[in-house]
């Protein structure tokens, strides 16, 4: 059974950090080879018609040689909170920024999720921002993350501390004071019947 505690639990942990990763930004050190704009399907009405719509893409190469995609989209008021409406001028960034091998201009591209190529037409991140960088090995300290996490940990302890307070105050008296009155009615109980004999 111990097994299964913790194989859940390692799942649950799992599933938060998948999450975490996921939604928190990130930052790459790249040089832009390219942007393009690219008509994408978005799933099918009913009748079988495709729906499609225009995503914005980024192309770029790291320091390494490795290759990566970003897509450029709006993410307005929904999740993840990052409130971008300007996808249209960091496409404009992006295409002055756009650089050769011979010649690199890098930059650090700040973006959440992740890139699956397996998946259908492919998911990309999402580039939320884009500036110059001082070259392909700066360092790049994620100081939103660790706050941001800090804090988390901090209100999850204060939240629990709350409640164990509030179970030590409210909870357990009303539980101990229901564990006399079953003991009391099982004694009177007991005595009844050892009486009746």
């Amino acid at each position: 059974m111990a097994y299964v505690k913790w194989g859940f639990l390692l799942i649950i942990i799992g599933v938060i950090a998948a999450f975490f990763h996921y939604s928190l930004p990130q930052r790459d050190i790249l040089r832009i080879t390219d942007s393009d704009v690219a008509r994408m399907n978005t799933g099918t009405t009913p009748d079988g018609t495709p729906i499609t719509r225009d995503v914005r893409f980024i192309f770029g190469i790291y320091a390494d040689g490795g290759e990566m995609e970003f897509r450029n989209e709006d993410t307005g008021w929904g999740f993840p909170w990052y409130f971008k409406f300007d996808s249209a001028r960091l496409a404009n960034q992006a295409a002055d920024l756009k650089s050769t091998a011979d010649a690199p201009r890098w930059v650090v591209i700040r973006h959440y999720g992740w890139r699956i190529t397996w998946w259908g037409e492919g998911v990309f991140p999402n580039a939320l921002s884009i500036r110059p960088a001082e070259g392909p090995d700066e360092s790049l300290t994620p100081w939103f993350n660790i706050i941001f996490l800090s804090l988390l940990v901090i209100a999850i302890l204060v939240i629990r501390r709350i409640l164990i307070i509030l179970r030590k105050k409210h909870v357990d008296p009303v539980v101990d004071k229901i564990d006399a009155e079953i003991e009391e009615t099982t004694s009177f109980w007991r005595r009844v019947f050892r009486g009746k004999k």
